[in-house]
């Protein structure tokens, strides 16, 4: 619920033990209309970050990930079957919008947005995991029918943005589709399911399926293990869960103290997602994440081309194949064309190491440890 009278700065007490414990000291606390989700917007001298939970508090991003933001319920840990399709097609969960916020700057190229989406703790989900959106109107291909299921990875934690456990975050690039030849957009051909997240507004009603998929879920039963994670674009949202995860949430039964190593690819620099979030990271954990970014139209690869996240790969293959070799699991998550030339890397590195790469992507499979989302 939205403050109705803005305030400017406010002390009160927050718990600051890391094991949720009673010791408390008093923190200054700014509220303003910004939630704490898509875009931490942090200045240069207090670091500041916002988080919606009826209100919206602000904290230190210091404080923040030092001291971890305690979650409820716990109860969401509990369960041993992973959550699979509480809600179908046929009957779908009505859930609300809470948010909706452009979270790249005016020189990207397209509109990505992150929205937040207020289930109630009826659709929980684990980490890893898929929300469907079914967009409003009529299927033009099925008169009468609705319009098919749009799957997107969400982009938080179990508990959502709000730490409650009654929200989760999509990352949804807005479909656009312009005229090869004249060069104008055609809105006739503009995506129905990403136009209408993109265009929501608060307290809108959107009708969601799931949650679905097991193959992106994170392994949490070696909170020492190492996770390297590869995206392209909005193929970042289920890292954003694992890192909020594993560096913001103070969880009993989740102490991570492994290495999580993130490849993202983008455009250019108005194009990065989280950016601010994760960088935060990087800075309180440096021993336990890693951030690294291709940007390929302001970076160039050894060979003078663009810089794609393949590249980067190639750059850090031996640390890559090394940690592999140790036990590493592998993600990636993204649009279906990164896959070839990821492979193709991958396969050339292995040949040079006098490996055979067929018979290592066999063992990764094998051992569970290959993890592909594409679309």
């Amino acid at each position: 619920m939205a403050l109705s009278t803005p305030l400017s700065q406010i002390s009160v007490a927050l718990p600051t033990g890391i094991d949720g414990s009673s010791r408390s000291m008093i923190k200054s606390i700014s509220f303003t209309e910004k939630s704490w989700g898509p875009r931490l917007r942090l200045d240069s001298k207090s670091r500041s970050l916002c988080v919606n939970k009826r209100s919206t508090v602000c904290m230190s991003l210091q404080q923040a990930s030092k001291s971890k933001v305690l979650v409820t319920p716990l109860e969401l840990e509990d369960p041993k079957e992973t959550p699979l399709n509480l809600y179908r097609p046929k009957e779908p969960y009505t859930a609300t919008i809470v948010s909706v916020e452009r979270i790249v700057g005016p020189q990207a190229p397209g509109e990505t947005c992150h929205i937040v989406i207020d289930h109630d703790g009826n659709v929980p989900y684990w980490e890893g995991q898929s929300y469907g959106v079914i967009p409003p109107g009529e299927n033009p291909k099925k008169p009468g029918a609705p319009h098919n299921v749009r799957l997107y990875s969400i982009a938080s934690t179990r508990y959502g943005d709000s730490f409650d456990g009654k929200t989760a975050s999509l990352c949804v690039r807005r479909a656009i589709y312009y005229d090869p030849e004249t060069g104008i957009e055609d809105p006739s051909k503009a995506g129905v399911c990403s136009n209408f997240l993109c265009n929501a507004k608060p307290g809108d009603k959107v009708k969601i399926t799931g949650p679905s998929g097991k193959v992106m879920l994170l392994p949490e039963d070696d909170q020492k293990a190492t996770h390297i994670m590869i995206a392209t674009g909005t193929g970042v949202a289920p890292y954003r869960g694992y890192l909020r995860r594993m560096f913001m949430e103070n969880v009993p039964n989740f102490k991570f103290d492994g290495l999580a190593w993130l490849f993202l690819g983008v455009a250019n620099s108005d194009s990065l997602l989280y950016d601010e979030e994760f960088s935060g990271y990087l800075k309180d954990y440096p021993k336990n994440f890693r951030y690294d970014k291709a940007l390929s139209r302001e970076e160039k690869n050894k060979k003078g081309g663009k810089m794609y996240v393949q590249d980067k790969i190639e750059e850090y293959s031996d640390e890559i194949f090394k940690l592999l070799d140790s036990g590493a699991h592998i993600y990636f998550c993204g649009l279906k064309g990164m896959m070839p030339g990821i492979q193709d890397t991958l396969k050339r590195v292995a040949e040079e190491r006098g490996e055979s790469w067929e018979q290592k992507l066999t063992q990764l499979r094998k051992n569970k440890r290959w993890h592909v989302e594409v679309y």
